[in-house]
């Protein structure tokens, strides 16, 4: 059972930065709970405000029920103690609250609610899909603005005023005046984080429209240099933010857009250059090819 009221879960998570960690597989695919136990420990040790597990990055999406558990009840035994532990929601509406009372019961923390999955909706649906998982779990859960899931500022302000347990807005699209909507009907009911791919590219920006943090995928292999630029853009320390973008993060840029679906497998690229191996990425997704392995260890020892 976790420690933390919805609203005590959103200060923790407001403030810090926040990651989601990869799920390391075998060769054969499944999953390597002794490698996700080893990286969870690495993770944790941290200074970061919260790890939401079986995510994006964590390929959430190819993983079954039985799996996802899996993967929460590693974190929720591993993870150092104060650092809040944030499953998945994903699929259909009916699987989303498996989803959701699967990690509840596991020992989460919270929720991270997916887009539904592949269809395309009206707000009505939305709001309807989401009610389903708040009725279903009493952990706070942070909806993900994203693909079909694009939620309207009065879509998110009625589910607030009834579910309680809605305590975040994750943003993955980029929309200003979406987000100027939303932040300004909202207020400080919820918090609001950034979660574009590579969210530090836009992190300062964000920052001016309220998101206070944001998900650092590249804090799964550079742990330190993704600390570092959360508190430049913090201290809105411009300088040092472009400095970090232009020596790293486009040339990181550069690798992820030579194929679709490279921002979860570049992350785990990034490990393998690291020495911290995690397997390959599931179908549909593939690895990088060597030459962009290759290159993408080169830019990370740059950073030494």
């Amino acid at each position: 059972m976790t420690d933390y009221t919805p609203a005590a879960l959103a200060d923790v998570l407001k403030d810090g930065l926040l990651s989601f960690p990869v799920t390391p597989f075998r060769d054969d695919l499944s999953i390597d709970t002794t490698k996700l136990a080893t990286h969870l420990e690495w993770q944790s040790s941290y200074d970061v405000a919260g790890l939401f597990v079986a995510g994006g990055t964590g390929e959430g999406f190819s993983l079954t029920l039985e799996e996802n558990r899996l993967v929460v009840e590693t974190a929720v035994r591993t993870v150092r103690e104060g650092v809040p532990v944030l499953g998945s929601a994903v699929g259909n509406t009916a699987q989303a609250v498996e989803f959701a009372r699967s990690a509840e019961s596991a020992g989460a923390d919270g929720i991270l609610l997916l887009p539904p999955y592949l269809t395309e909706t009206t707000q009505e649906g939305l709001r309807a899909h989401v009610a389903s998982v708040l009725e279903a779990t009493s952990l706070g859960v942070i909806l993900y603005n994203r693909a079909n899931a694009i939620y309207e500022a009065e879509t998110v302000a009625s589910l607030a005023a009834q579910y309680p347990n809605l305590i975040g807005f994750k943003d993955g699209v980029g929309n200003f005046e979406q987000l100027a909507r939303v932040t300004s009907i909202n207020g400080d009911r919820l918090f609001y984080l950034g979660g574009l791919p590579t969210a530090e590219t836009y992190a300062l920006s964000l920052l001016k429209m309220g998101m206070s943090t944001y998900s650092s995928a590249m804090f799964n292999f550079i742990p330190e240099f993704a600390l570092e630029f959360y508190q430049d853009v913090r201290r809105e320390n411009a300088d040092a933010v472009a400095h970090k973008i232009k020596s790293f993060v486009l040339p990181y840029l550069d690798i992820r857009d030579r194929g679709a679906g490279y921002g979860v497998s570049i992350v785990k690229a990034g490990l393998r250059a690291v020495g911290r191996d995690a397997g390959p990425v599931r179908p549909p997704l593939r690895d990088l090819y060597p030459e962009e392995q290759e290159q993408l260890g080169n830019l990370i020892k740059a950073l030494d």
